[in-house]
């Protein structure tokens, strides 16, 4: 791959990274992206593995210098995000893709209007709704295999559950989110790495790219907190919506050609 594309490549890592580590979804701008460049699918979606780590790495490190992170609280839902992503990526070749590509686009928007309408977002956390344990045991597991088996929006449905059902303040829920998003994306990157599809020099200048952009990302994220992700998760989940809604193999495109 020549050099300017891997540039290329690298400076949409670094603006994935930023929007990564505020509000998810940084991986419809690299995977798109990964394609056009010329990769196949699975050595896309590896790859993209491989250079989200670097960035939900960095954000993890920088949440937790400012301790927005408790880890010993956190540990029971790493372990289940990490079995359940190992799960998805195993799964890949037997999962109605088709099915989640068309459910995705619908859940984003739904959101989207969520996070648009409510007034309850802020920097402050609530009473929550159900137990970290029922939490442990069905979100995180539940989005660590949609990160393994699909990926693109799992970041923003991390966050969906630390607000709305843990009832975690937006800086605190976005720390988290990032924790359990890294902890999915390596278990994902562990198992693509045995397939041997990741193409690691394109992964690791992408990579530089993510971590650059992830450190700004937070440092956002932290001292400007719901006013600043509030509206960025909106966006984030209506262009994810869209770019989802756009792609031809996407189902919905054969009701509304």
């Amino acid at each position: 791959m020549d050099f300017d594309i891997v540039a290329i490549l690298a400076g949409v890592a670094f603006v994935a990274g930023i929007v990564d580590a505020i509000a998810g979804g940084g991986g419809l701008l690299v995977l798109p992206s990964l394609l056009l460049a010329g990769l196949d699918p699975v050595a896309a979606l590896a790859t993209n593995k491989l250079q989200g780590s670097f960035g939900t790495g960095s954000s993890v490190i920088a949440y937790a210098r400012q301790r927005h992170i408790d880890f010993r609280a956190s540990l029971p839902m790493m372990m289940t995000a990490f079995a359940g992503a190992v799960a998805g990526v195993l799964a890949v070749k037997y999962a109605p893709l088709s099915l989640l590509a068309a459910l995705m686009p619908v859940l984003l928007i739904v959101m989207a209007a969520y996070f648009a309408m409510t007034k309850k977002l802020s920097n402050e956390d609530a009473k929550p709704r159900i137990s970290k344990q029922r939490f442990t045991a069905t979100v995180s597991p539940a989005v660590g295999f949609y990160d393994g088996i699909f990926g693109p929006g799992a970041g923003s449905f991390y966050l969906l559950g630390f607000v709305t059902l843990l009832g975690y303040g937006v800086v605190r829920a976005s720390a988290h989110t990032r924790l359990l998003n890294f902890t999915s994306n390596f278990a994902a990157l562990l198992t693509f790495a045995v397939s041997g599809k990741i193409v690691w020099l394109v992964g690791l200048a992408m990579g530089a790219g993510q971590i650059l952009g992830a450190q700004l990302g937070t440092r956002l994220a932290i001292s400007h907190g719901a006013r600043l992700i509030r509206p960025l998760l909106v966006i984030v989940c209506i262009g994810m919506a869209i770019r989802l809604l756009l792609d031809p193999a996407n189902p919905w495109r054969a009701l509304f050609p």
